[in-house]
């Protein structure tokens, strides 16, 4: 097991899209006119077409691959998902620009496995934070 905690990763940068999001609203069933229509979206008080909140894990993954890959290292092939925690801010819309820090946050193991828990810190091109996640996965 690695002893990376407190790491903290290359930032990565994530351009949101209005095809992206209408394709992953599609992709988990949301039929929410925000998700698909830049005018239900503005009418409803968004800057822009918003995306959904797990939309998330969209941009944050290339964020948080590396912490994963390079912490986790030979124990990846039995990695489980063990959890993930949300803390939402200012919504994610087409036109943002989301720039994602991942960082290792703990390691600890129980009853034979491994934890660990990252955090990632995703902001706009305001510098505004759009959220703040824990991921935990479990190496068994």
């Amino acid at each position: 097991m690695t002893t990376n905690v407190g790491k903290t990763y290359a930032p990565a940068t994530f351009e949101v899209d209005a095809e992206r999001i209408r394709s992953y609203a599609d992709a988990v069933h949301e039929d929410n006119p925000v998700y698909h229509d830049a005018g239900a979206a503005k009418q409803a008080g968004f800057r822009d077409l918003v995306a959904p909140p797990m939309f998330a894990v969209v941009y944050s993954a290339p964020a948080m691959g590396p912490a994963i890959m390079e912490t986790v290292g030979e124990g990846l092939p039995r990695m489980v998902h063990g959890g993930q925690e949300f803390e939402w801010g200012e919504p994610v819309c087409a036109g943002d620009t989301i720039t994602t820090e991942a960082s290792v946050r703990e390691i600890y193991e129980k009853d034979g496995k491994a934890f660990y828990v990252f955090e990632s810190v995703s902001t706009n091109q305001e510098g505004e934070e759009v959220v703040r996640a824990t991921w935990t996965n479990i190496v068994r």
